[in-house]
């Protein structure tokens, strides 16, 4: 990855869970980076996150719905990573007016920032394997039918349509990866509403009674972090503009199984409930993808199991745990 080598980087959502794990990535690979973040409450982001590389970036308190800072920002920038966003689903039902300020208004300003003063940039867009809404088939490829749950998977998809136009007409060379449930250090840990890992992970670490709503057998993909940063990395370098891939991993697990790893290591109660009817609502049921695709167009594919990612997932907060159970306003 020599080509990342005093690159100029830009991350939206640079100090939330996924983004700082890029940055701190990033300047291993020698690149100039620079950090968007508009440090909301309840979104994850915190300047402890990158505490390692702290002095080796730079760090912009805005926000991407800004589109003044955002000009400023994409000028002159090698490659952007769009991170940033409205991650809930839950939330998106509440307010549906804000997710689509965030995912959509938000995106359009980097793309128009764009368009108007780096279009020979390349940026990466992260999307979300929701918009397929409940499967039809397992796994699920890219060409599985569209038909999103929620608020945040319809403005997910949109976001998806105007970085594909934006390539279409304007040329700008936009590549947009499908995660699923990514997972590993600096993963936020007190939202009750981003999915589920999170809290699993929290209420373990704490030894507090984790529930499972209809036995925790519903199926899903998971990705470590690294396997994640991977994928970004050969987007940005690759030459696929324009094209949407799925990540995914070739092991689905239950959420049964995620938590009984999670119980080979630290001591908690589990127990069976109800689902709720709000989150069954949206609820997608077993839900796996194929990133066939991907691998056939660029070689990647996942390297780490679920139990191997987990382990160094506790590892990392049983060291740092304290800065992840306060808010980014007490974070020093």
């Amino acid at each position: 990855m020599s080509t990342f080598k005093q690159a100029r980087v830009l991350i939206t959502g640079g100090l939330g869970f996924i983004g700082s794990n890029l940055a701190i990535r990033m300047v291993e690979r020698g690149a100039r980076v620079t950090l968007i973040d508009a440090m909301i409450p309840s979104y994850g982001a915190r300047t402890f996150n990158i505490d390692s590389i702290r002095d080796r970036v730079q760090v912009n308190f805005s926000d991407i719905r800004e589109p003044y800072s955002v000009d400023y920002l994409v000028a002159e920038q090698d490659y952007i990573f769009c991170l940033a966003g409205q991650l809930s689903h839950i939330d998106s039902m509440r307010n549906p007016i804000n997710d689509l300020q965030i995912n959509c208004l938000g995106h359009l300003n980097v793309l128009e920032s764009c368009r108007k003063h780096n279009p020979k940039v390349k940026l990466v867009l992260t999307s979300t394997r929701q918009v397929y809404g409940k499967p039809q088939y397992l796994p699920v490829n890219e060409q599985h039918p569209i038909e999103p749950v929620d608020i945040n998977g319809i403005h997910k998809l949109a976001a998806e349509q105007y970085f594909q136009l934006y390539h279409k007409v304007y040329g700008i060379a936009a590549t947009v990866l499908r995660l699923t449930n990514t997972y590993g250090p600096r993963m936020d840990l007190l939202s009750q509403d981003k999915g589920f890992t999170g809290i699993f992970l929290r209420k373990a670490l704490l030894g507090e009674k984790i529930q499972l709503f209809d036995g925790g057998h519903q199926l899903r993909d998971f990705n470590a972090i690294d396997d994640v940063l991977d994928a970004l990395e050969i987007a940005a370098l690759g030459d696929h503009p324009g094209r949407i891939f799925n990540l995914g991993h070739h092991q689905p697990h239950s959420l049964r199984e995620f938590v009984e790893i999670l119980a080979q290591r630290l001591l908690f109660e589990i127990e069976d409930v109800p689902f709720p009817a709000e989150r069954k609502a949206i609820d997608i049921g077993d839900y796996y993808g194929s990133y066939e695709d991907f691998h056939q167009a660029t070689g990647w594919k996942p390297k780490i199991p679920l139990q191997k990612g987990l382990e160094q997932t506790i590892d990392f907060y049983e060291e740092h745990l304290q800065h992840y159970l306060k808010s980014h306003r007490k974070d020093v």
